[in-house]
């Protein structure tokens, strides 16, 4: 579901892994699309029902950053019409077997999640983010490129944190927060803020 810069990540993740093949991509509306990486393009939202009977497995492939609210229709809208989201993890990323991973949540290239982490649904957690020992992470949150979690933090549903972004042992992060790249938290973030600078 879906089919620009993501979605382009989430197909070489996809190739990479070998579990899944990848039948078609669906955008929102029907239209004269180019195939996205050479795999064509064959509906939209609503041939869902129909799609979905030949083929179960479907994830969607739009990215986060300001807000999860597509994210999260799209996630919904696959739900409703029966589809099973597969996890899809990168086998040059690492997951303990002592983690919790949910259904949909993607592990790119170079991801760590240790011991006793719990990742929500529809998340992803990109290219060489650690996700540290007894994290909580509820689900539609995006967990950018390079951010490091420390241990024990809880991070609110459809939370985005930016590239580079460091969140101290123990922080917890509100529902609906956008963290930029490269930011320090190093307290408690309540719902809903917008973090452009130093949060210390």
């Amino acid at each position: 579901m879906g089919g620009g810069g993501h979605c382009h990540s989430c197909i070489d993740v996809i190739e990479r892994e070998q579990k899944h093949y990848i039948a078609a991509i669906v955008l929102p509306t029907r239209g004269d699309h180019a195939d996205v990486m050479g795999y064509p393009v064959i509906g939209a939202d609503e041939d869902l029902p129909a799609l979905l009977a030949k083929t179960p497995n479907a994830i969607v492939t739009i990215g986060q950053i300001k807000s999860a609210a597509v994210r999260v229709k799209l996630f919904e809208l696959l739900k409703t019409h029966g589809a099973h989201l597969p996890i899809i993890q990168s086998p040059s990323s690492y997951c303990s077997k002592h983690a919790v991973i949910g259904e949909g949540t993607i592990l790119m290239h170079g991801s760590l999640v240790n011991a006793g982490a719990q990742v929500g649904e529809n998340c992803i957690i990109n290219s060489q983010a650690l996700i540290e020992h007894d994290v909580e992470i509820a689900d539609h949150c995006h967990i950018s490129t390079g951010a490091k979690v420390n241990g024990s933090v809880r991070i609110g549903k459809g939370t985005f944190v930016g590239s580079g972004s460091i969140v101290k042992e123990g922080v917890k992060i509100g529902t609906g927060v956008v963290i930029g790249a490269g930011q320090l938290i190093l307290k408690d973030v309540p719902d809903g803020m917008t973090i452009k600078a130093q949060y210390v």
